[in-house]
């Protein structure tokens, strides 16, 4: 059986967990206090506080955004 090729925002995550040298588990619990924000709010403040590239913060905050229905 092979594995299952993840897609969408998800196909980013192991570039950006060997990028940025964190699981992609830390950037949700950061994002956790950031609920309050909109989308592009929510990916500038990881551009601007934690220096990720537009394509990453954009993947991460559309994955987590979309998980916990906000």
């Amino acid at each position: 059986m092979s594995e299952e090729k993840a897609q969408g925002p998800a196909s980013y995550f192991p570039s950006i967990e060997k990028k940025y040298g964190h699981p992609v588990a830390h950037w949700f619990s950061l994002l956790e206090g950031m609920t309050h924000l909109k989308h592009m709010e929510m990916v500038n403040w990881l551009k601007t506080e934690h220096n990720l590239g537009h394509g990453h913060a954009s993947a991460l905050v559309a994955y987590f955004r979309s998980k916990n229905n906000l």
